[in-house]
């Protein structure tokens, strides 16, 4: 799978000497259209392509596909492709690591437009967040506003940003493509 970025939090200044923890997750890229499956989340104010972290043994796909089914409600999921790989560097605000190695594996997949219930856990209840479908160009320009303005942005916007950027960039190469 093609390496996207790796990004350093601004608070990490080194890895050297530091205890670090390495959590695997996944992202969904489900579009329709110009239109793509993201969670709100109120608390944060941002976007954010549904996924997590894997369970132990858990297979990248099926994992992928867990995460999508429990925070979103989605049906039908088939042609399930690699995208990237984003990897971060971000402070571990608990005593028994200094950072957490995040790396989010990220596949397109399709998914029925109307979805089901979602199995959204305690927190994710509690933060505000819900499944919507965005135009992905509204939903870039939401997140930027927010990075540039809100005190109440999440470490998960820069990634997210990012890489709704790298998909809407994909989708203009992809009609490019597809008019010549």
């Amino acid at each position: 799978m093609q390496h996207l970025k790796t990004h350093y939090h601004p608070d990490i200044k080194t890895l050297e000497s530091k205890t670090i923890f390495t959590r695997l997750a996944t992202r969904s890229i489900a579009m329709h259209g110009s239109d793509i499956l993201l969670m709100y989340t109120a608390r944060y104010e941002d976007y954010s392509l549904p996924g997590g972290g894997l369970d132990v043994g858990e297979n990248q796909i099926d994992g992928m596909m867990r995460e999508l089914k429990e925070e979103t409600g989605a049906k039908d999921i088939k042609n399930i492709k690699p995208f990237g790989i984003y990897e971060e560097y971000r402070p571990w605000y608990k005593p028994d690591y200094d950072i957490q190695h995040m790396i989010s594996y990220c596949y397109t997949c399709d998914v029925n437009a109307i979805l089901g219930k979602a199995n959204l856990e305690h927190y994710e209840i509690t933060n505000g967040m819900k499944a919507v479908w965005v135009n992905i160009h509204e939903a870039i320009l939401h997140n930027n506003k927010t990075m540039a303005t809100s005190e109440k942005k999440g470490m998960s916007i820069e990634r997210e940003t990012f890489l709704l950027s790298r998909i809407a960039q994909h989708l203009q190469n992809s009609s490019r493509n597809t008019i010549s």
